[in-house]
């Protein structure tokens, strides 16, 4: 019968009531959705029909009770699909046996689902599939050759194999002719241990016998950029790099040039990365399979300085980093490992362990007074936030007319790394030149930031504030190096007296987070007053662009939050044709933010994203301070050393300038 929800509003079904669950996107709402899906169908498995009554009208309720907005979200969007999904199921047999899967997922989505794992190089779930690879290879009864089961959909009564003779041989056939032209250096390959090919060559045993080696592809070695280093001798052709710069980034650096064994992801003639729109960002690195596109290296660096012990060796890591570095040493996605991350850094030899969340309320303090200083003076308007090098890198590059509306703030690294060797330094009685400042970041443009050659990013005597940038996976391979078990160590705490941190800054690494931290401080500097409520929801969630408006004391705020380049482009053209219009814009040019920078740690879990998120905030929720004008240690840097937000002294160690970056005319 029918499902009724309170209200007017009456659905026919289940799938209809759930296409309409389209107004929110919090995790608790996401979570209670799933308890009922849960429940609804272990009703349907063991034909307890006694729960049902129960289990659709809360469905129900919650979809109607949700569906005063029409604007997409990608959790909403899925979830929906997802409800749909379960009222159509088929029926195949994998490998002898019977299973129902949903209706239209590929062969390769379905076995996953099922727990059947088919091996692939060019399909990433993140990525729409392509079939380049031909190494997810299944026998279909009835087709006459072997199928690509990540292009191939299941149907009613298909009968698959995965691990049959034939299949076995074809997979590993066609690895040999990837391996025939591979270089066979893999114990000094950066990604030796982490490779999905390596793993592959291994599971399969493929040697030189299946196939003669062959010589190499001769391909290009690109180190022109600061962020990115570029082997394609390394290069397997599977094309993930072009389409994370096409469908992600929208920036299309890359293009498929060639064919058969000789295509290759190249950039417009053949150009160096330097000379090309590349924005830093390392998308195409953190859906590499091979070595092919890496980070600049600065483990050894590093390594040669904490040898070396002529310098006082400080370390900063950045918020987003406490949850990701779990996967790099061997926990869930998603927990939470700052205690831990801590300890490890110490064990490793570093000094001094600091808080980048620290000047992430710095910044805070820094922008909010500087957005009410134009809300004031009545513009430039939208101001945008400058926290993100690779979005820094897209403005000089191809939006230099919204130079102006950018903060003139630094990032939080380049502003602690300021704070360091100017303040700290001077407290222990070091000079800027004896303390070797390290960062560690989600971010691989972070290394081409602390190296720009701006006199606000170095002492006066052109000592450079940041020396080193690790990525939370440089240092996952750091902590291997050194062989530091970061998982069993006791939790440890950061340093005094730039360790202290709020929730405010800790949301930093999500999209929206910045966004939300100004808010929350903006708000109480403004109007004198306690926010009524902490959490901005509305600026939080996957969906490519948010807006909202916050009233300020009767002033209607109008803000918005990017992420993802392809979504960044969009609303830029829109500002530009007068289509949107706001005070403040946060962008950030990954897709989620910083929890999916290019130099967070390899992942094939298409929930990554969101699983790192609710780390951010279960972080922020547990934390007892979550405003940036409450930190105590931010209070003591304004008493003892920088005056004032947006004061003189503030203003020649905070903030910075940027320029149009000029590029080779093709």
């Amino acid at each position: 019968p029918p499902v009724v929800a309170e209200g007017s509003f009456r659905c026919e079904s289940l799938s209809q009531a759930l296409t309409h669950v389209t107004s929110s996107s919090s995790l608790n709402f996401v979570s209670h959705v799933r308890t009922m899906l849960a429940t609804i169908r272990s009703a349907l498995k063991h034909s307890s029909l006694r729960m049902l009554p129960r289990a659709l009208p809360r469905v129900a309720h919650v979809a109607a009770a949700t569906m005063a907005s029409s604007q997409t979200d990608p959790v909403r969007t899925s979830l929906a699909e997802e409800f749909q999904r379960k009222e159509k199921q088929v029926t195949i047999d994998v490998n002898g046996r019977s299973y129902d899967v949903d209706e239209g997922l590929s062969i390769h989505d379905a076995c996953s689902q099922i727990g059947i794992k088919i091996p692939t190089l060019c399909n990433h779930p993140r990525l729409r599939p392509v079939g380049l690879c031909r190494v997810c290879l299944v026998d279909v009864e009835g087709a006459r050759a072997l199928q690509p089961a990540c292009v191939t959909h299941v149907r009613d009564g298909m009968k698959i194999k995965t691990n049959s003779d034939k299949v076995v041989e074809g997979v590993k056939y066609n690895l040999a002719l990837q391996l025939a032209h591979h270089p066979k250096d893999c114990m000094l390959c950066p990604v030796n241990g982490t490779c999905e090919f390596q793993d592959l060559i291994y599971r399969y045993g493929v040697d030189d016998s299946v196939l003669p080696t062959k010589e190499t592809r001769g391909g290009l070695l690109d180190t022109s950029s600061p962020a990115i280093v570029r082997d394609l001798d390394k290069c397997i052709s599977c094309m993930r790099c072009v389409r994370a710069c096409d469908e992600l980034q929208g920036i299309s650096v890359y293009g498929k040039v060639g064919r058969g064994a000789a295509q290759m992801p190249l950039t417009y003639a053949n150009l160096p990365l330097s000379e090309t729109d590349c924005i830093g960002c390392g998308q195409c690195s953190v859906f590499c399979p091979t070595g092919a596109i890496v980070e600049q290296d600065h483990v050894h660096r590093v390594l040669d300085a904490l040898e070396s012990k002529d310098k006082v060796i400080v370390v900063q890591t950045a918020p987003a980093t406490r949850v990701a570095i779990s996967e790099e040493i061997g926990l869930e996605a998603g927990s939470i490992s700052t205690g831990k991350m801590v300890a490890g850094l110490r064990k490793i030899g570093f000094d001094y362990v600091f808080d980048t969340d620290l000047s992430a309320d710095l910044t805070i303090m820094e922008e909010g007074t500087e957005l009410l200083g134009r809300v004031k003076n009545g513009g430039p308007f939208p101001m945008f936030t400058s926290c993100c090098p690779g979005w820094i890198n897209l403005v000089e590059k191809a939006y230099p007319e919204f130079i102006p509306n950018l903060s003139s703030c630094k990032s939080p690294q380049q502003m602690l790394g300021a704070i360091i060797k100017e303040h700290f330094a001077k407290k222990i009685g070091r000079e800027a030149k004896d303390i070797y400042v390290v960062s560690v970041m989600p971010c691989t443009a972070k290394k081409d930031e602390a190296q720009r050659p701006y006199d606000t990013f170095h002492t006066e005597d052109g000592v450079p504030h940041v020396d080193a940038v690790l990525t939370t996976r440089e240092l996952g391979h750091l902590a291997r190096l050194k062989n530091v078990p970061f998982a069993s160590l006791p939790e440890a705490k950061y340093d005094s007296p730039l360790g202290e941190s709020t929730g405010a800054a800790v949301i930093f690494g999500a999209t929206g987070g910045v966004m939300e931290a100004a808010l929350r401080t903006a708000y109480e500097v403004a109007t004198g007053k306690a926010l009524p409520k902490v959490d901005f929801e509305a600026v939080r969630g996957f969906e490519g662009i948010k807006d909202a408006v916050v009233d300020v004391e009767g002033l209607p705020l109008r803000v918005a939050v990017a992420h993802g380049t392809a979504n960044v482009k969009r609303l830029l053209q829109e500002i530009k044709e007068g289509k949107r219009d706001y005070h403040f814009v946060e962008i950030m040019a990954c897709p989620g933010g910083c929890l999916g920078g290019g130099g967070e740690p390899y992942s094939l879990d298409r929930e990554v994203l969101k699983k790192r998120m609710q780390g951010i905030y279960l972080v922020d929720r547990a934390m007892t301070l979550r405003k940036s004008h409450e930190n105590p240690d931010v209070q003591a840097l304004y008493k003892e050393w920088l005056e004032t937000p947006n004061s003189h002294t503030a203003h020649h160690h905070l903030h910075t300038h940027y320029h149009p970056q000029e590029k080779k005319k093709v």
